[in-house]
């Protein structure tokens, strides 16, 4: 193994890591438990007596930053499973006042642009949509999970046929944390 290449991941206090021999991942802390297989060819993960260590074999450019991705992953994970994710977002209208309401899993969203059918949005795993107004608050443990199901929010609510210079009606992502 090149020691330059390895990446060190502190694992806090009240989280646990378990790396199973098929590189399935599974973080558990306060808030829940996240598991994701990770894998990549010459990249090994292990954990040590301080943390965990992404390490490669190679030293080519693609398995530098494949290091640096599962890296990434891991500290998402772990910052998941220790404080959440949450993704604040605001109906905009000028229009028509936008109707929104979380059924199972989906958001519906009424009387978009005036329209009779509504509009919905899915929402991802185990993430939480709650409405506070005209206030979109999604939170989860699983970042991918989260924004994805905000992806699918701000898409739902996509102007066509109207030109979007006039017509800036829809749900935007305002604050993330």
């Amino acid at each position: 193994m090149v020691k330059e290449l390895a990446r060190h991941i502190d694992i806090p206090e009240g989280v646990e890591v378990k790396i199973s021999d098929d590189a399935m991942v599974t973080v558990t802390g306060p808030l829940g438990t996240v598991s994701r297989r990770l894998w990549y060819p010459g990249i090994e993960i292990r954990k040590d007596e301080s943390g965990l260590v992404v390490d490669a074999e190679i030293t080519r450019k693609r398995h530098r930053s494949m290091v640096g991705t599962l890296a990434a992953h891991l500290n998402n994970m772990i910052k998941g499973v220790n404080e959440g994710f949450e993704y604040r977002m605001k109906a905009v209208y000028s229009h028509f006042p936008i109707q929104l309401k979380a059924a199972k899993g989906e958001l519906l969203i009424s009387n978009f642009l005036g329209e009779r059918k509504p509009r919905s949005a899915r929402i991802m795993g185990d993430s939480k949509v709650e409405i506070k107004g005209d206030t979109v608050i999604v939170t989860g443990i699983d970042k991918e999970r989260v924004g994805q199901t905000m992806a699918n929010i701000e898409q739902a609510t996509k102007v066509r046929g109207f030109d979007i210079r006039v017509f800036q009606d829809g749900i935007y992502l305002v604050d993330k944390r």
